[in-house]
């Protein structure tokens, strides 16, 4: 039993591989879920099966120790699906970033109570563990203590439950700096203790690492909040792999070490898309909370639009590029957007979207919502293979986008974002921007965009606002 539990788990690791190679594109994503669904059941009826096996071993004396272990596995495992079924027919596309953010969570705290129970069955025999085994019960406890407090922080950044502007306390590089090296010479300290005696320096490295996880989220500002949701995946991705070490399960150091590692990348290509090293995001982002941050200017009047006349120019033009953002999240106007896209293709209008790597909450937040929305994937683009098509383009539609549209970032070396790679949809001919208002985006940076002589406001619900678009095409087209 315990080869055919050995062979089940490597089969598993490479269904979560499989899955890993499946989300890379949008064709193969379903496909990849698949993958990594049947990765996970497997591994769990491994699990199972290796349990039951126990259970049969005549060298295993205490069978009701076992039996306990059995019922608890399955009425916390029928409890934790019930929830996240629940959870997943419930959330929104708009609250799945936060969503991700509390599982992470729960990563990092499975981390710390397996290394507590691995620390605590040791010494509760009087046994000593390696200095070795005790060095990665440190390693998984820090590290899930420090995903654990970081990302409820982010949970309550992103669902607005805590201001998002940076908490920037005095010190906080020497704050963070100290907790670093008293951790370190608390691991030293545990490494060495026999028994109970290593239990202090372990819960005082559980509260550094707590403050730390904390503090390290709280300080970073809104604009940073996609590459903080990727860092915190990553982080998860490593307490898995520490908790897979305490407990010698090769499935759990292979899945923690892809989830890791490919988090790890993604940070990476975030950072790059916003041309911001990973240490400056971590010592602190930007981000101001809907003040206006950088030089004030005054970039003079804005000019609006309504929807009748927005409908006339889509009608009119050959080429149309849209940008969304997160305002069409919250206004779930990706429905609407893909009607408006089905009919203005059918009289022969290039629709195309342009994603920018950071659009929303969440890395590829806007392509999963265009996705559900069925909008088809060839004509749903990277920002690098859309940005030279701009000067070309007939119309930009700039859809509850702000940060990721704005020319302070090229034009500006004084603004915040100055250097971060944005769309450049003001080199269209014409350019309408939905909002709701003239309010500064997450980043809290003013946009220039809107004053530019090429641009035109609409403002009111993006849903709404699109409804009426369809509408107003309906009635000059003669379609229904």
């Amino acid at each position: 039993m315990v080869s055919f539990v050995s062979g089940a788990y490597i089969l598993a690791g490479l269904l979560f591989i499989f899955a890993l190679a499946g989300l890379s594109k949008h064709e193969t994503a379903r496909r990849g879920n698949a993958f990594g669904m049947a990765g996970m059941g497997l591994a769990l009826v491994a699990t199972l099966l290796l349990v039951l096996d126990y259970l049969t071993n005549d060298l295993i004396a205490d069978k009701a120790s076992i039996w306990v272990g059995l019922a608890i596995i399955l009425v916390t495992g029928t409890v934790g699906a019930v929830i996240g079924i629940r959870l997943a027919r419930g959330v929104e596309m708009t609250g799945m970033p936060e969503l991700i953010a509390m599982m992470h969570s729960f990563v990092g705290l499975a981390a710390v109570l397996v290394g507590y129970n691995t620390y605590i069955e040791v010494a509760s025999f009087g046994g000593h563990a390696d200095a070795v085994h005790n060095g990665e019960v440190f390693i998984g406890v820090f590290i899930g203590a420090v995903t654990f407090t970081g990302s409820v922080v982010a949970n309550l950044k992103l669902s607005a439950k805590m201001k998002s502007a940076p908490v920037t306390l005095p010190g906080r590089h020497l704050l963070n700096l100290g907790i670093l090296v008293a951790s370190l010479v608390l691991m030293v300290w545990f490494m060495n203790a026999d028994g109970w005696s290593g239990l202090a320096p372990l819960v005082l490295m559980t509260i550094l690492a707590l403050v730390l996880g904390f503090h390290l989220v709280a300080a970073i500002g809104g604009g940073d909040m996609p590459v903080v949701v990727s860092m915190l995946n990553s982080y998860s991705g490593w307490a898995a792999a520490a908790a897979g070490f305490m407990l010698s399960n090769d499935l759990l150091i292979i899945t923690g070490a892809l989830v890791g590692s490919s988090g790890a990348i993604l940070s990476y290509i975030m950072c790059t898309a916003m041309n911001r090293s990973f240490i400056s995001v971590i010592a602190g982002g930007f981000g101001s909370d809907g003040v206006v941050s950088g030089e004030a200017r005054d970039y003079g009047e804005h000019r609006e639009i309504q929807a009748d006349e927005v409908a006339e120019l889509l009608a009119g033009a050959s080429s149309v590029v849209i940008t969304p953002g997160y305002g069409m999240a919250v206004a779930q106007a990706q429905y609407p957007v893909a009607e408006m896209t089905r009919k203005l293709r059918e009289r022969g209008v290039d629709v195309r979207f342009g994603i920018h790597p950071v659009a929303g909450r969440l890395p590829g937040h806007m392509n999963v919502l265009l996705a559900e929305a069925k909008v088809p994937y060839d004509i749903v683009l990277e920002m690098d293979e859309v940005n030279d098509d701009f000067p070309s383009t007939d119309v930009v539609l700039v859809i509850g986008a702000n940060d990721t549209v704005n020319p302070a970032a090229l034009e500006e070396p004084g603004s915040p974002i100055a250097g971060m790679p944005v769309l450049e949809v003001w080199n269209a001919h014409d350019v309408i921007v939905f909002k709701r208002s003239m309010a500064t985006g997450y980043a809290g940076v003013q946009n220039p965009l809107f004053f530019k002589d090429n641009t035109q406001m609409l403002f009111g619900d993006a849903k709404d606002k699109v409804n009426e678009i369809v509408a107003a095409l309906d009635s000059r087209v003669g379609v229904s």
